[in-house]
């Protein structure tokens, strides 16, 4: 038996990252990296921990940044003998590198507002409003640069997240220190600092569930499996499905492959280009690769077991 197997390009469209982000990663890395002296230097001069703690947070944004970007750089690569798909999948590893940095900071400042409740310690209302003030105004603009990308790209997303949360981080600083003004209660501090975390870990979590399935070659989330695979046993001539598998090679590319049982045999490379077409036209799907097999008993398929799709 002749297993006919398919593959090509045409329709293809490959959406890597676009070439202005680099300049909105050099600039939001900028701001950010100047706001994170200002910051953690009023912070520790004051000793307030909500400011050292956006700080540190910031700090960690600057790193997610630089990685985002590095990751976002090297998705561009073309393959290699040795890396077929090229780097595609850094942008995936950098977006669940990115959520777990978040996710692990966050811890820190949980711990250490705690802590404080049992040992408050006078702050400087002034200069926290002051300083955060600045701070909601460069992470609003940071985050601005990364809106249009967030949702078709889950690394840039990560960029966008970690902005977005850090504008709504500094304005509840704000609040800390018009609090502390207005009232003198320095348990204010600790408060708002639980509430930036309980934010962000709840702006961060899905982030972090979706770049770690994706980074275990689950199907993406917009994709319903047995969609695609009822998609193609309906097509002419197909009797059956099976070793079909859906996975994201990068955060903006979905690569599949399935073989197709067709008794009558192989119906030519129009019908393999129709097939990849449609699957991008309907799924998005941009990397086909489709293997036809007769079903001759004399040479059966050694992974012919049906494709089911479970709950998960």
């Amino acid at each position: 038996m002749t297993h006919h197997h398919g593959h090509s390009h045409n329709h293809h469209h490959h959406h890597h990252q676009p070439d202005n982000y680099n300049r909105a990663f050099i600039i939001g890395t900028l701001l950010n990296v100047a706001f994170v002296i200002i910051e953690g230097g009023f912070g520790f001069l004051t000793q307030s921990l909500a400011l050292l703690a956006d700080a540190g947070h910031n700090l960690s944004d600057v790193l997610g940044l630089l990685i985002a970007w590095g990751a976002s750089w090297l998705a561009q690569r073309p393959p290699s003998k040795r890396f077929t798909y090229g780097w595609r999948r850094s942008s995936i590893l950098a977006a669940l590198l990115n959520a777990s940095i978040l996710l692990l900071a966050m811890g820190g400042i949980a711990t250490e507002a705690i802590r404080r409740f049992a040992n408050p310690s006078s702050v400087a209302g002034t200069t926290i409003i002051v300083v955060a003030a600045i701070g909601v105004v460069i992470n609003t603009v940071t985050a601005l640069l990364f809106m249009s990308g967030r949702r078709e790209n889950l690394n840039i997303r990560g960029a966008f997240l970690h902005m977005a949360a850090d504008a709504l981080v500094s304005l509840g600083v704000v609040l800390a220190g018009i609090a502390i003004l207005v009232t003198g209660w320095t348990w204010f501090d600790p408060v708002i600092s639980l509430i930036i975390v309980v934010v962000v870990i709840v702006s961060t979590w899905q982030l972090f569930l979706d770049s770690l399935k994706l980074s275990l070659d689950a199907v993406p989330q917009a994709i319903e499996p047995r969609a695609v695979e009822t998609f193609l046993t309906e097509l002419p001539g197909v009797i059956r499905v099976h070793d079909l598998h859906i996975w994201a090679m990068s955060t903006t590319e979905i690569a599949l492959t399935a073989h197709l049982v067709m008794p009558d045999g192989f119906p030519g490379d129009r019908f393999l280009n129709d097939i990849r077409y449609r699957l991008h036209e309907h799924f998005a799907i941009e990397h086909a690769t489709i293997q036809i097999e007769t079903e001759d008993s004399n040479c059966a398929c050694v992974l012919k077991p049906s494709f089911h799709k479970h709950s998960d």
